[in-house]
This record gives C-alpha cells, structure tokens and sequence, in this order.
C-alpha cells in the first residue's frame, strides 16, 4: 500500500506548465484543476509526494513506556496504562525491595495516615476494613500491595532497579536510561540500559530523605536513627524494634508531621522523652463528619478504632459509599481555611487554639511556645492524634531551646544546658529542593537542575518544555494543603495516559508542552500563592526558604481546583514532533479502513454500545 498513490493525484509536466495530468489520462488547466479537486495548484507537488500508511487507522504501533517508582503513583500508573494503552511494553523499576513507596521506606513508630483513612485509597479500589480512622502504616502499605497483586502488575515491577540517568536522544525520540541494581554479592551494582517511548516519574516530593545540618550529629556515640530510614529487622513491627528502650532516655528532634507521630508512640515505652522543637506548629481538632458520628459510638475520639460492627455495616455497598462521600465532601470543604483573612481562616484560629490549650492543660506553658502567630495550615496540617497529651506526660520533656551541638553522649542548648540521652531520633524531613539526584538531560542537552534552579517551573505540575515526552506525578506545586492527594495522583496518572494515547493514535514522535505555557502557569503561580497562608512566614517543607521564600509544593488552588485543571489536555499548549520522513500532520489516518474492518473480525457497530452512547435527557418542560 506505501506505493501506491492517491487517485486523481495529478502530476506537473514541465513541457506544459499550464497544464495537470490526472491519473485517469485527462488533463486540465491549472485553474480548472484548482476548481476540480479544491486545492491549489502550487501544491501539487506535495500530494504527489504524499504516500498513504499501510495500517489501519486504529492499528496502533507499539509503544514502551517505562514508569519509574511502584508506590501510589507508580501502582495507579501501571494499573491505568494497561488499561488504555494498546500494543504496550512496560516497565516499572523501583529502587526498593519492595512496593509502597514511601510507604515502604517509613516505618517508624507511629507511622499512620494524617487525613481519614477512608479519603486515603484509589477512587477505583474501595477498603471497607480500616481499623482506625487513622489507619497505620502497615496497613496502608498491605493495601498497597494488595492492589499491585490484584491488578497482576508483579510481572511488570522490577524491584532493587534505581535509575540513575536519563537522557532524550533527538534523532530517535525515545529516552535512553541506565539503571542500577544489585548483583547479588555484598556491596555490588551492575548497570543496565532501556530505552522509553514515554517516561512517566512517580517518584514523588518526599522520596530523599536529610540529616540535620548540627554540629557533632555523626560523632554521637549511643544510636541513632532518622524516620525515614528507621532500623529493625525485616518483618518485624515497631514495637518490636523498641522492645528494649523501657529503660531509655530518647531524644525526637522535630515537630513535623513525623515528629508528632513519634512522640506519642514513644512515650508509654521509654523511660525519658525529650522533644526538641524550634518551631511552632498548628494541631487540628478530630475530623470527623455528621456521618461519622452517626454510625459510631466515639466519634470525637482523636482516632476511632472500627468495631466489627461498623466494619460489617460498611460492607452495605451503598452505606459505605454515603459514608466515603460524606467524608470527602468534608475534606473538600476547608479550601477557604487557607486563604488569608477569609471568614473560615479567623475561625479556624480561634477553634485550633482551644483546642490546644485545652488539651495541653498540664503543661500550658507549652502552648506559648507551640501555638504560631501564623495562619493555620502554612505549615502542614496534622491532627496529631495522643501528640499534646503525650507532651503532658512525667516522663516527656518539651525543648524549645535551641540545639548548639550534638555531643558524644546527649544533647547541648545554646543555653548551655546539656541533657544526656541513650537514642537520638531525628524527624528533620525530607529534601524538597527538587534537585535530581542524577542527571536527567532534556532536549538540547538541557539539564533538568538548571532548568529547575533556582525554583523548579512546570506545566501544570506534570510535565517542563526542553523535556518531551516526559511526565510525572507529585513533582513541584503537585500536593495539597486540603483533599484527597490519592484523587490528584489519579488525575495526573491520567492526564500522562491521555497525553500516550495521543501519541499513540495519532503516531506522533514526539509531544513536548510550548515554553510560553509553562511561563504562564509559573506567572499564575506567583500572583496565587500572595492571597493564601502558604506565603506567610512559616517553616514549611511547602516552600523553598526555611521560613519564606517560593511554594513549590503546593498546587495553586484546591484539591478540586487541581482535579477540575488536569481533566482535559489543553492540546494546543502543546509542540508535536512527526514520524521521521513525514510532514503530513494526518499521516495517521492510515489506509482509510478501520482494523475490524480490514480483518473482519470484532465488533463493527461498536458505536452502539453502552460505553459510547450519550442519550441526552428529555426536557420536562
């Protein structure tokens, strides 16, 4: 079919400029010619140049795409590009030794969700047995894994895989990767390469762990460990790897969201606790909904442990999606909290603090030291649950003094004052710079860290021009400060396959978002964050600066907002590349058949079906 031309493709002949040869061996004058056939005569030529595709229209090619990361976005990922992309070759490389993400890396004492269980799952993949409002980690991770065995995406993960570079090749399109895993012996790397049509990152903003920049910190001689990397041996639990502190003194350096966690998990099982805290943090109430409330006896709990009762009740599927709805309707209900001077904001100020100086009640001198001047949520939010009670017990000493250095054996304040401690645990966070850890090279050899230097730019939060056919989820301005972050991984999961079947119908070479799309949206960025909280002088992981500086990881406006924004690509944001040796945008119209057609086989009246009927409603009047 290549060579065979178009009917009536006319041809120009140099002996007769004025007049066009037609296939059929008639011949017309130019301007006839140009009345016939609708076109101008100059560009003839091209036509005849023109050769039709021998496929089908929906005979797609093969397409690989390689997904990088196997915790939420990595497993949504897999999941959702088997289920729309045809002809597909995947792999998705994780550099742990298992699924999860940092669900699998964490697992410190007290490792939990901080939003309702329930507002933490796939929109697709419903838990009805959570056994806490709160759920714990392992029970988020055993979720997780249950999912990649469900949806059978095992055979696609490669596990102890790390990318350690990414390279677009020009001339052919694709991503050109050398990954890196053990051999087996002690120590030991090999490195592979692979090559990607598209390359999708689900590696998140939270993934690089960091120490503390103190003074002696790695000179301390009794153990220490980071949340992020927390030492026990595989299989066990928590509470097994801290089975033999009844009899120590601990020290937990900070007030994060990990930080709050450690401390109550802690305290029952040490015999001294200090908590270093140079910062100040809000702690909200208990969220619960009207349906909560309704279906359970405790309610107010800080976090409701499900009785099997209310598990059985939930197994009802139409009790159980009332419940889940009624949750996330609340969830997204709090947007305005966290713009500045808004009615929701001034009350929230006045319900957090008393809340907290109500439950700080035997020490309230630490809520002097811990309720901030700043608007709530500029730093993360976190209910906290048992954390200002915890605070409030014999054996917890809270420390809003500053750390000078980190000794031998404790801890000495800029005050002079040095406690001696056997553990030291520090909850200092992540590396939110958004600095990649090895060279990602774009078009034009751009590397990824200047481009992203000295704030990172996107578009939309999934994709950066100079970088084509490249997307990711959780990167700069992706989180939220209120919603479900499980329904935004989703919609950028899908924003990134509807951008691959594009590619794939269409057989495109290359997509890459326009530059000045990306400039927009960094303008729409800047002139946001002004009006919310997140901008006011707060130490936050949110921004750039410790305390002030460029939001970078937060989306410019609500959960919502962001599900709304990423629906539907705005193709024309976009710069296409061409199959090699093509220039016709419509190449990809093929033959002129449909595949079904062609083999005659399968479904030609698939126009009919339910999936692609819009029966419109009848007005009523």
């Amino acid at each position: 079919m290549d060579d065979i031309g178009l009917p009536h493709v006319p041809s120009v002949t140099s002996a007769i400029p004025n007049r066009i040869h037609l296939a059929d061996g008639t011949s017309v004058n130019s301007t006839e010619a140009s009345q016939v056939e609708g076109d101008h005569p100059t560009d003839w030529n091209a036509h005849a140049a023109f050769k039709l595709g021998s496929f089908s229209i929906d005979e797609y090619g093969p397409l690989k795409v390689v997904v990088i990361g196997a915790g939420f976005s990595g497993i949504t990922a897999g999941i959702r590009f088997r289920q729309h992309i045809q002809n597909l070759d995947l792999t998705i490389y994780e550099k742990n030794a298992g699924v999860g993400g940092t669900w699998y890396s964490n697992r410190y004492p007290g490792l939990a969700c901080d939003i309702p269980s329930h507002c933490y799952q796939l929109t697709f993949e419903p838990k009805t047995d959570w056994s806490a409002f709160y759920a714990p980690g392992p029970e988020i991770l055993a979720y997780m894994q249950g999912v990649a065995e469900k949806y059978k995406l095992m055979p696609y993960i490669k596990l102890e895989h790390e990318l350690i570079q990414a390279r677009f090749d020009e001339p052919s399109g694709k991503w050109h990767l050398r990954i890196r895993h053990p051999t087996g012996a002690y120590g030991e790397y090999e490195e592979i390469e692979d090559t990607a049509d598209l390359l999708f990152c689900g590696t998140g903003s939270l993934s690089r762990w960091t120490w503390p920049d103190i003074e002696g910190l790695h000179t301390f001689k009794g153990r220490l460990f980071h949340s992020a990397q927390w030492d026990q041996q595989d299989g066990d639990s928590w509470q097994e790897s801290v089975k033999g502190w009844r009899d120590k003194t601990v020290a937990v350096i900070g007030v994060g969201s990990s930080g709050i966690q450690l401390v109550p998990a802690l305290q029952p099982r040490v015999a001294k606790l200090f908590n270093y805290v140079r910062g100040k943090t809000w702690l909200s109430p208990p969220f619960a909904s009207e349906k909560l409330a309704a279906l359970v006896k405790d309610s107010a709990s800080s976090n409701y442990i499900f009785t099997e009762e209310d598990k059985k009740a939930f197994g009802d599927p139409k009790v159980y999606r009332a419940f889940r709805h009624d949750l996330e309707d609340n969830l997204n209900s709090t947007h305005s909290a966290t713009l500045r001077g808004s009615e929701m904001q001034n009350a929230a100020r006045v319900a957090f603090k008393e809340n907290m100086i109500k439950r700080l009640a035997k020490k309230p001198w630490i809520a002097d030291h811990l309720i901030p001047d700043f608007g709530v949520a500029c730093r993360r939010l976190t209910p906290g649950p048992g954390y200002l009670e915890a605070l409030c017990e014999d054996n917890v000493d809270f420390v809003p003094t500053h750390i000078k250095r980190i000794t031998e054996d404790g801890i000495e304040l800029v005050d002079g004052t040095q406690h001696k401690i056997d553990i030291l645990v520090c909850a200092t966070g992540y590396d939110t710079t958004y600095q990649s850890p090895f060279p990602m090279v774009g078009r034009n050899g751009t590397n990824l860290n200047d481009k992203w230097s000295p704030h990172p730019i996107t578009y939309l939060s999934v994709c950066v021009d100079e970088f084509p056919n490249w997307f990711f989820s959780l990167g700069p301005n992706a989180g939220v400060g209120s919603g479900s972050l499980l329904a935004v991984i989703e919609k950028q999961v899908e924003y990134a396959v509807e951008v691959t079947k594009k590619l794939q119908r269409e057989r495109l070479k290359t997509i890459e978002v326009k530059a000045e799309a990306v400039q927009d949206y960094d303008e729409y960025i800047e002139h946001y964050f002004p009006t919310s909280v997140y901008s006011e002088r707060c130490r936050s992981w949110y921004k750039m600066g410790k305390e002030e500086g460029r939001v970078a990881g937060l989306w410019p406006g609500s959960c919502l907002h962001s599900l709304r924004a990423l629906r539907y690509p705005r193709w024309e944001d976009f710069n296409y590349g061409q199959v090699d040796k093509v220039k016709n945008r419509l190449y990809w119209l093929g033959d002129g058949s449909t595949l079904n057609e062609k083999s005659m086989s399968g479904d030609r009246a698939w126009y009919l079906n339910d999936e692609y009927l819009d029966i419109p409603p009848i007005p009523q009047a």
